[in-house]
């Protein structure tokens, strides 16, 4: 297949892709090695499960309390 022959959006992906793998390859990752702690770890699987099954977090008034903030 040709440039010539791609869709609108069929060359933007092909863009897309080209960028992230150049910047992937220009800008390694800064946390590469660096070891999480358990408690962050699950957290961030705690989050990924409740949007698995569309459970909702707490409300952004509960957010702001949290914080100190007014709403």
């Amino acid at each position: 297949m040709q440039i010539k022959d791609l869709t609108t959006d069929e060359l933007k992906t092909l863009i897309r892709e080209t960028v992230v793998e150049v910047l992937e390859d220009f800008l390694p990752d800064p946390d590469e090695g660096i070891a999480l702690k358990e408690e962050f770890k699950q957290g961030l699987l705690e989050i990924q499960r409740r949007r698995k099954t569309g459970t909702r977090g707490i409300s952004a008034k509960e957010a702001m309390n949290r914080l100190g903030l007014d709403f």
